[in-house]
């Protein structure tokens, strides 16, 4: 004989066990996509900045003072927008693409084609957007092939691939632009049948950037202008 208590328990275990069943689907992190020397080189310039500005700021003279605030204002939002900011995050539903100075969202469903010529692009609705988290270096993009000419003639069976050398299979012989590139290519492939990786672009512009830069420039204008 069971009681209700004995009821439920086993009710909350049969929908603990169904809910943890193999058919549950898996979620996963995003992969995010940065430009690590675009970031050092915003974080100097930041600090180069800074330094110069409140130091003319606290010892400046006259209108000293608010031209540094008016340059800090408009320039400081303007280096993180185009160095700390942008990232690519790409989940099982989405590629979200942060540049300068807007957000854009694209359903997998929605993304018809990426590709690395000079820059790095994705095609989506109709339109292009340029991913400037993954900076393409045509250097790093002819070292790549020449380690893989090498590795081309050292190989006498012709084992050697475009992307790996067959000494070193887990190596990936590419740039690490054309491998990002690779990796998105491969994601909305594979992702763009989900029920969630429907849907059309969504472009939201980063205010939070502009607005700033906007009142630093009407200041900065200001203030030469009364001088």
């Amino acid at each position: 004989m069971t009681s209700p208590d004995d009821d439920s328990a086993s009710t909350a275990s049969s929908s603990a066990s169904s809910s943890a069943s193999p058919s549950a689907p898996e979620t996963f992190s995003d992969r995010i996509y940065r430009s690590p020397s675009g970031i050092a080189g915003g974080v100097l310039l930041l600090a180069l900045s800074g330094w110069l500005g409140i130091d003319a700021m606290i010892r400046g003279e006259g209108r000293t003072p608010w031209l540094a605030l008016a340059g800090l204002l408009c320039a400081v939002p303007v280096v993180i927008a185009f160095t700390v900011r942008p990232s690519v995050h790409a989940g099982q539903d989405r590629l979200l693409v942060r540049n300068p100075f807007r957000t854009v969202t694209l359903p997998w469903a929605s993304v018809e084609g990426v590709r690395a010529g000079y820059t790095s692009e994705v095609l989506a609705g109709g339109a292009k957007y340029q991913l400037w988290a993954i900076p393409v270096s045509l250097r790093q993009r002819k070292r790549a092939a020449r380690h893989q000419a090498r590795a081309a003639s050292e190989d006498p069976f012709g084992r050697t691939s475009a992307h790996v050398s067959a000494n070193k299979p887990d190596e990936d012989r590419r740039a690490p632009s054309d491998v990002a590139m690779g990796d998105l290519r491969e994601m909305a492939e594979t992702n763009a049948h989900r029920e969630g990786a429907q849907g059309a672009p969504e472009v939201r512009w980063a205010f939070e950037i502009i607005a700033p830069t906007l009142a630093g420039a009407v200041l900065l204008a200001i203030m030469l202008a009364i001088g």
